[in-house]
């Protein structure tokens, strides 16, 4: 079985030696993937894929049978980030930025739309993020996708802030005529996150409790019930409870939850009784189901036509899933014998007739197969790059960093392939966004892994730290983040920048800082606090001053209370009056000595450009003004268009080569 698939890739494996002695263009790592999160319709007959149109990512649809594309969109401002089929016959999606230093993420977007599968029936559901603001309103109203209904091409269900804008109702909405039919007309205040039965009854759903840090979750026994608190907790302490699912029975529940543990675990829940049940799920390192924010993170694996909960997945350093039923088990087993050196999932298409193959892989883009198992032959669908050959990319290695106060962080790191050990190269730490985020994930064309990607193909070291406040590995890592931002969060970089000395790769005498949005921040901060660690800094779409971020109506985060209080959380008070002057790097600039390079996007809305200038600004009156200052107009947080983040990186490498690294062509 899958004879041919593997000699295809015995066949690629020995190109490979070739391919590895021609380095990427910079332009071949920060273009868009060629097809991006192809998604079956109901019959499985078509396939809806996004791909790159005028620069951003559009949506498209092919037809198995015929193997013809039609494209469906032609945005040119905005990417589609997210959408799902309405049966065979329309797509729903929602618009937003497709690079940003956090994952795609909707900023100015947002929205949501829907389109038939010919073109046509184009239709406008709720309006996007920049119409609000264009329009001087200061609520933005939206629906978002919450799932589709099999079977029924006129109808999804879709969340939405229609009645009370600190609130989500479920919504049937109907997408050919925009008619909503509100499903929730009683429900807890302040609510956000909801479950749904067997039956599509929303049944649970968790609620904050306003001007608090207290979280509570709810439920009733059907939909003419009355809602009952089930459980409580205090965010950022925890103990964290989310439920995840309904199992067959529609009355138990499957949730995510670390009392008592670290890291977030899987349990049977009987919210009836209101007692907690058998362990099914867990992972000593990683969370599943949940972090321990409440974000929902890999966990359980349900049949996306039956709702039945089929098998566990972790997103550990590499995912790894162990399915309930054998016959999963073992098709799973001959998908990893024919496809070894990638991590694969597998999806069955609605007719039961076929299989889905995803495989991902650290030094190979995403690929996805159709596997006939009557047939017994596999084919390639879709490359995201297929122009990366293998050999091109280099290993995305994991590590545990161990902080100086014992924390033990999952991260990774990055060679040249050509390393020889022993070797001192130029190095460079890259703090993700969020900060309390979980931006880089193996087998992911990540932010931060695609500058990684970059400079290891010019011969730098990366080190892509977590650090405190980053979700997904427990309560210990993540609650360790609040009040620590700007203090002990930047112990953590300046720990990861020693780890690479000790590690032998890392020059001492050539380590420099980079980052974007909270990296960005962190970047700053760092020069301003060891100077002896980093010789030069990178700092993107900056944060420059902590009270600005939160009170100038210059950003979306001010319009949104629930943001500011996190903020508030982070930084470890009760408002932003009380952020202390030394958590800003604007008010440190005379402490910057180093080399700086800053870059940012003119239509930023989360880290407005007036960041940056006051940055800026602040360098230039201490004697230090940046050697590069790149801003690029009609962008965002994060660089959309191709030609931009080429300018990005090839100006990053020939200030890196300036400062810290071998003069090269870029």
């Amino acid at each position: 079985m899958f004879n041919r698939i593997a000699a295809a890739l015995g066949a690629l494996a020995v190109a490979s030696v070739a391919a590895a002695q021609e380095p990427l263009k910079v332009e071949d790592l920060v273009k868009p993937p060629a097809y991006a999160g192809p998604q079956l319709s109901d019959s499985g007959r078509y396939f809806a894929v996004a791909i790159p149109i005028n620069g951003r990512m559009n949506l498209a649809v092919v037809d198995l049978e015929t193997r013809k594309g039609t494209a469906l969109t032609n945005f040119r401002d905005f990417d589609v980030i997210e959408f799902t089929w309405a049966g065979d016959e329309r797509l729903v999606f929602t618009l937003g930025q497709f690079n940003s230093p956090t994952g795609p993420a909707a900023f100015e977007g947002g929205g949501l739309f829907v389109v038939g599968r010919d073109g046509k029936e184009f239709r406008r559901l709720s309006e996007t993020v920049r119409d609000t603001r264009r329009q001087n309103k200061f609520v933005y109203r939206r629906y978002q996708i919450l799932r589709s209904l099999p079977g029924n091409s006129e109808e999804i269900l879709a969340l939405g802030n229609q009645r009370d804008a600190d609130s989500d109702d479920v919504y049937r909405l109907n997408v050919r005529t925009g008619r909503a039919t509100l499903l929730t007309p009683e429900r807890p205040a302040n609510s956000f996150r909801w479950v749904l039965d067997r039956d599509h009854v929303p049944r649970v759903v968790t609620s904050w409790v306003k001007d608090t840090n207290t979280y509570v979750v709810w439920y009733r026994k059907d939909a003419d019930s009355p809602w009952q608190e089930l459980t409580r907790y205090e965010s950022p302490k925890g103990h964290t409870f989310v439920p995840l699912a309904f199992e067959s029975n529609n009355r138990t529940l499957q949730v995510a939850f670390n009392g008592g543990r670290d890291t977030m675990a899987v349990y049977r829940y009987d919210p009836q009784e209101r007692k907690l049940g058998e362990l099914l799920a867990q992972h000593p390192r990683y969370d599943m189901g949940a972090d321990a924010s409440g974000g929902r993170v890999p966990g359980v694996i349900t049949d996306p036509k039956t709702d039945e909960v089929v098998g566990y997945v972790v997103a550990a350093e590499r995912p790894q899933r162990v399915w309930i039923d054998e016959s999963r088990a073992r098709l799973q087993r001959m998908i990893d014998a024919a496809l070894p050196d990638t991590n694969n999932s597998f999806v069955r298409t609605p007719n039961g007739k076929q299989l889905v193959v995803t495989a991902r892989s650290d030094r190979l883009p995403t690929r996805w197969y159709l596997l006939d198992e009557d047939k017994k032959t596999m084919e390639e669908l879709f490359a995201s790059r297929p122009w990366i050959k293998p050999g091109q990319l280099v290993e995305m290695r994991p590590f545990l960093l161990k902080t100086r106060d014992g924390l033990e962080i999952p991260s990774y790191y990055f060679l040249p392939n050509d390393y020889k050990p022993g070797t001192r190269l130029p190095t460079v730490v890259h703090v993700h966004g969020g900060p309390t985020v979980r931006a880089d994930i193996w087998g992911a064309f990540s932010y931060g892994v695609v500058e990684a990607q970059v400079l290891a193909s010019r011969g730098y070291a990366v080190v892509l730290p977590n650090f405190r406040g980053t979700p997904g590995f427990g309560g210990r890592i993540y609650y360790a983040g609040f009040g620590a931002i700007g203090r002990q969060m930047l112990d953590d970089h300046e720990d990861a920048a020693k780890w690479a000395v000790e590690q032998g790769f890392a020059d001492p005498e050539r380590i420099c800082i980079s980052g974007a949005s909270y990296g960005g921040y962190a970047t700053l901060m760092s020069l301003a606090r060891f100077p002896a660690t980093f010789k030069c800094g990178v700092a993107g779409l900056i944060v420059s001053d902590m009270k600005m971020l939160v009170t100038s109506p210059a950003g979306d985060i001010p319009f949104s209370p629930s943001a500011v209080a996190f903020w508030n959380q982070l930084v470890g008070v009760d408002s932003p009056s009380k952020y202390p002057p030394e958590l800003s790097p604007v008010n440190l600039a005379d402490r910057i000595k180093q080399p700086v390079f800053i870059y940012a996007g003119a239509e930023d809305i989360r880290t407005p450009l007036e960041q940056t200038t006051a940055m800026v600004r602040a360098l230039e009156r201490a004697g230090n003004p940046p050697k590069r200052v790149l801003i690029k107009s009609e962008e965002g947080h994060g660089f959309g268009r191709v030609e931009n983040n080429v300018d990005l990186f090839q100006e990053m490498l020939k200030f890196l080569d300036a400062t810290i690294g071998p003069k090269r062509g870029g």
